[in-house]
């Protein structure tokens, strides 16, 4: 079972990738292009050219897990967008990904404030 908590790591790949790829070609694009061990726990994100489908990649210790989801309408109306291969996600902002929600527009108060 996946289980996404909020120590979850998480990256997006910003470049659509082929989604004829499984897991190994996933694996090695994390390898190669994210520079990324595939097998840390995290939680890798792929879109495809499109944006109506995600892939997750992750690694629970045993094995690794392929998600995948393909809207039946629409398309994914957000996606991280830097000048590196990746960007990093928190565990929320995953969540609301994977509904094919907008993080950015959420109006999500920041991971961590100051306790006073």
């Amino acid at each position: 079972m996946i289980s996404i908590s909020a120590q979850t790591k998480a990256w997006a790949a910003i470049d659509p990738v082929d989604f004829r790829c499984g897991i190994d070609g996933l694996a090695s694009l994390c390898r190669k292009i994210l520079s990324s061990d595939p097998m840390s726990g995290h939680v890798f994100v792929f879109k495809n050219r499109r944006r109506t489908a995600i892939k997750a990649l992750f690694y629970d210790g045993q094995g690794y897990w392929l998600c995948q989801k393909r809207l039946s309408q629409g398309k994914f109306a957000w996606w991280p967008e830097a000048g590196e291969a990746s960007c990093g996600l928190s565990a929320r902002e995953l969540m609301v990904l994977l509904s094919a929600g907008d993080p950015a527009g959420a109006g999500m108060r920041p991971d961590w404030r100051k306790v006073s």
